[in-house]
């Protein structure tokens, strides 16, 4: 049974999954959860009633991105072993075949924007921050930069990768981190309302579209 990652569906929402992410305080990554996130993935792709999925940190935030603490205890081989289950559960999380949408709360950092650009659709709240922030701990994104040049645009993916810089949501939508900004406390109702229009589809005809595009 996974810890820090969990599935969650309701009678209220029939043909909806959230997976939710839940390591307090800051939804830091370590390779536990990014195991969990690739189990949680495999799970949703073999569910057939699941037309949709939100991917969801809480009401607080999204994920602040790697935890630093773990990784300044591994060994050279080790944190390349870690560098693939990273590259792993975001392509995992990209490969679901069903349309995902991240509820973006809080800060979505590092490894945590890179989750949030696995996603086909993301929404966040007007005070989120973003970052492509490993640069400032020494690091570089695992995987990230390709799916980040792909919204942002070559020039201004290499900007924030190389500064580092904190992004507000305004700048975010402008730059297509985001999709939809809305106001804090309706993050989630607006994931929510964006998987609904994709109920009256069969999941298998979701998928077929989807796959259309690559991962």
């Amino acid at each position: 049974m996974n810890e820090f990652v969990s599935i969650h569906t309701s009678d209220d929402q029939p043909g909806i999954a959230t997976l939710l992410l839940s390591r307090p305080p800051s939804n830091g990554l370590t390779r536990q959860l990014y195991r969990e996130i690739t189990s949680a993935a495999s799970d949703l792709s073999r569910r057939d009633t699941i037309h949709a999925v939100i991917v969801f940190g809480g009401h607080e935030i999204f994920s602040a991105g790697d935890d630093m603490h773990e990784l300044s205890t591994l060994n050279v081989s080790e944190a390349e072993v870690a560098a693939g289950v990273c590259r792993d559960a975001v392509d995992a999380l990209a490969a679901v075949p069903k349309p995902t949408v991240a509820a973006i709360t809080g800060y979505a950092l590092g490894g945590g924007l890179n989750l949030a650009l696995a996603a086909d659709w993301r929404v966040a709240g007007d005070n989120v921050k973003f970052g492509a922030t490993e640069i400032l701990a020494g690091r570089v994104p695992q995987g990230g930069t390709a799916r980040l040049a792909r919204v942002a645009g070559e020039s201004k993916a290499k900007d924030l990768v190389f500064t580092g810089r904190f992004v507000d949501a305004k700048e975010a939508l402008a730059l297509g981190l985001i999709d939809e900004m809305v106001a804090p406390d309706g993050v989630y109702d607006a994931a929510v309302a964006w998987a609904e229009r994709f109920l009256n589809h069969s999941p298998q005809t979701l998928a077929a579209a989807k796959a259309t595009f690559g991962v």
